[in-house]
């Protein structure tokens, strides 16, 4: 690991590294905010923040605010990179294909399989690396958003003995049926839909009834709503299984770091009593 800036914010610190990544097969970069207090006998839970599409680890750090409130709580916030970046990995001159886009999957098509195993790299790599190398403990929580709030949403849902509690804003839901899920799965995991929907939080609602406590955040205002990111997918199929989920829509809020702002502190309490810390 090699440090990259470290900066004091609420009595805490926000660090940024990179690493070798053995899973994606590049460098890979991360952001991690330590609270005070912070030390080996007195570790802290990790909330694993997924960022959407475009974005890096700084988006959520330097525009959410909510280091503040994580430092008050004893939380810990790990915000990894969205996608492989380098020369060597393989790219779309898209917003929505290749860096920048990985969709936390495990790409099974020439030549993303190289690269893009995203779904590893948050499960498993990155988890390891942090839990050996920081003060925290075993216990995590993951949230996101858009793409990353799918993902977040898939992880969980996924792996529940990993997550104590999931929660997403904007998450595009249902991505097998909708344009952007439907090209990035078609590129990096080819034409077997039934891997497709293993990625597609909708489809895992609908198989078995879930008890990892699940938050959705959603502004009506959102630019995708309609056309890409399908909310109501979620609690249709969630009924289906009597899976618990809370769904908050709201007026006037869009796609944008301003929604996220203004309701992240609700997340952090949600993620924060399911941890055990209020």
């Amino acid at each position: 690991m090699k440090l990259v800036s470290e900066n004091r914010a609420f009595g805490g610190t926000h660090s940024r590294y990179t690493h070798q990544s053995d899973t994606v097969n590049c460098e890979m970069t991360f952001a991690v905010f330590l609270p005070p207090f912070a030390t080996k006998e007195n570790p802290v839970p990790v909330l694993y923040w997924l960022s959407g599409l475009t974005c890096t680890d700084e988006n959520f750090m330097q525009k959410a605010g909510a280091m503040k409130l994580a430092a008050q709580l004893g939380m810990a916030i790990v915000a990894p990179d969205t996608s492989p970046r380098g020369e060597q990995v393989a790219d779309e001159d898209s917003y929505d294909m290749g860096k920048g886009a990985g969709f936390y999957l495990n790409a099974t098509q020439a030549p993303w399989d190289k690269h893009y195993q995203m779904y590893d790299y948050i499960t498993k790599e990155l988890p390891a690396l942090i839990e050996d190398t920081f003060p925290v403990t075993g216990e995590r929580a993951i949230s996101g958003h858009s793409m990353g709030g799918h993902g977040a949403l898939v992880i969980a849902l996924r792996n529940p003995q990993q997550y104590v509690s999931v929660s997403a804003f904007s998450p595009v839901s249902n991505p097998t049926n909708c344009p952007w899920g439907q090209q990035a799965f078609s590129k990096y995991l080819g034409d077997d839909t039934s891997l497709w929907q293993e990625y597609d939080a909708a489809v895992l609602l609908s198989r078995e009834q879930h008890y990892i406590p699940i938050m959705v955040e959603q502004g009506r205002a959102d630019q995708f709503l309609t056309e890409q990111l399908k909310p109501e997918a979620l609690i249709s199929n969630a009924q289906k299984t009597d899976t618990q989920i809370t769904l908050n829509m709201h007026e006037g809020y869009d796609h944008s770091y301003f929604f996220i702002a203004s309701f992240i502190d609700e997340h952090l309490q949600f993620h924060a009593a399911n941890l055990g810390l209020i």
